[in-house]
């Protein structure tokens, strides 16, 4: 049995896994306080609660940001009560246990790889579009989180192939300027439409995020881009900007297909259990 949480800014989801992906269990719950102490007691307790309903379970968590491997402390989770702490310490402390941690973009692709909208594809490309721009990479079933715990991080690195009128972009949360995050999220779309209405945003929309997915299929070449979040409710995406890419690709009739999350919000918690193989 593989238990999988996924840790948001004001929630804890879990979900047990058995070995054909079935799911055991499905519990969510909020922070009644967000002070660290307090919100890591919480998540131990749900944890154990749920392994004692299901037997003793390997344990993988997801969430915004990175555990740094070199200090063991978690980064950019700003929206959490964890931000730059020994959470996975902590906690293997107290469940006197091993846990795997990833980002939650890693999670969601790794999900979608194994049994979601690119089961079978090898090198696989997760974006998710929602109040940001998450990414991550899994390739032959595996996540892929490079020497900082930051690979597949393509929302913060600037909008590719900017047009004058969009140098030098919006601040971004990371403190950066232009970054694509700024350009695809739902806010960002939102506030383009309350200037100049849905179909003239829906428009600038489709054509940024063909530039961003251009360069990481530059850069990456992936079977298979699956998309999640809020954003990924837009057919547009899947229908206007697959003929956009060629404007940008090294290869001039890219046939890189976009398809939308087969699990929806569910891959998160669902790929953080799958952090651990069968």
């Amino acid at each position: 049995m593989r238990l999988g949480v996924d840790i948001g800014g004001t929630k804890i989801e879990l979900v047990v896994l058995d070995a054909n992906g079935g799911e055991h269990l499905r519990r969510r719950t909020t922070y009644a306080s967000r002070e660290y102490g307090a919100a890591l007691d919480l998540l131990a307790a749900e944890i154990a609660a749920a392994e004692r309903e299901c037997e003793r379970c390997s344990i993988g968590i997801g969430m915004p940001g990175f555990v740094d491997p070199h200090t063991g402390l978690v980064e950019n989770a700003f929206n959490t009560p964890y931000n730059q702490r020994p959470l996975k310490a902590d906690l293997e402390r107290i469940l006197n246990k091993e846990t795997r941690f990833a980002n939650d973009a890693n999670c969601f692709a790794l999900s979608e790889a194994v049994d979601g909208a690119a089961r079978g594809a090898r090198v696989v490309f997760g974006a998710i579009l929602g109040t940001g721009a998450g990414g991550g990479l899994v390739c032959g079933g595996r996540v892929i989180e490079g020497r900082h715990g930051t690979a597949g991080e393509w929302g913060h690195v600037p909008l590719p192939w900017m047009t004058p009128d969009e140098f030098p972009g919006p601040r971004c949360t990371c403190g950066r300027l232009g970054c694509i995050e700024q350009f695809v999220s739902g806010p960002a779309k939102n506030r383009e439409r309350d200037e100049i209405g849905e179909e003239a945003a829906m428009a600038r929309y489709v054509d940024r995020l063909a530039r961003a997915f251009a360069m990481m299929i530059n850069i990456l070449d992936p079977d298979v881009i699956v998309v999640g979040g809020g954003m990924s409710k837009h057919d547009e995406i899947y229908t206007q900007v697959p003929p956009l890419l060629g404007r940008h690709t090294y290869h001039r009739e890219p046939r890189t297909p976009i398809v939308r999350a087969l699990h929806g919000d569910a891959s998160g918690v669902r790929g953080a259990a799958m952090l651990w193989p069968v």
